[in-house]
């Protein structure tokens, strides 16, 4: 059975993080929307809570480390597609720069996807969304 495609990751210090960015929890790719950030202890660093939301599953999850630590950041991948097909809950998409296809979940709040109606989508390693129409 081949191994699941991985995406590209950077590290980054969790004190530079800012709301909006992204970070990988738990392995999979999140968007950061609350960062707290408590002081130093007696005996310690100062923390970070990073609260994101999944990209692709739209789960919350939470990520507690010490500002000073290093943590990984996916590289995420935007670009331009045409829809070729919808079939079902499916869109086949293509990429207008290399013409490669991504079978892609339908969004459940874009309305007005059709055949030859041009998008943006985001990938990190072999997971791909839809982001908004153009």
């Amino acid at each position: 059975m081949a191994e699941p495609e991985q995406g590209e990751i950077k590290f980054h210090q969790v004190g530079q993080l800012k709301t909006g960015s992204y970070v990988l929890i738990d392995g999979e790719a999140c968007q950061i929307k609350d960062f707290e950030k408590s002081k130093p202890g007696k005996h310690g660093a100062a923390k970070a809570r990073i609260t994101g939301i999944g990209i692709f599953s739209g789960q919350k999850r939470t990520l507690m480390k010490p500002t000073n630590a290093d943590t990984e950041v996916p590289l995420i991948k935007r670009g331009n597609a045409q829809v070729v097909a919808i079939m079902g809950d499916t869109v086949q998409i293509m990429d207008q720069n290399d013409y490669t296809t991504f079978d892609v979940d339908k969004p459940k709040d874009l309305q007005g996807l059709a055949s030859g109606v041009e998008c943006e989508y985001i990938k990190y390693g072999a997971q791909v969304k839809i982001v908004r129409k153009k």
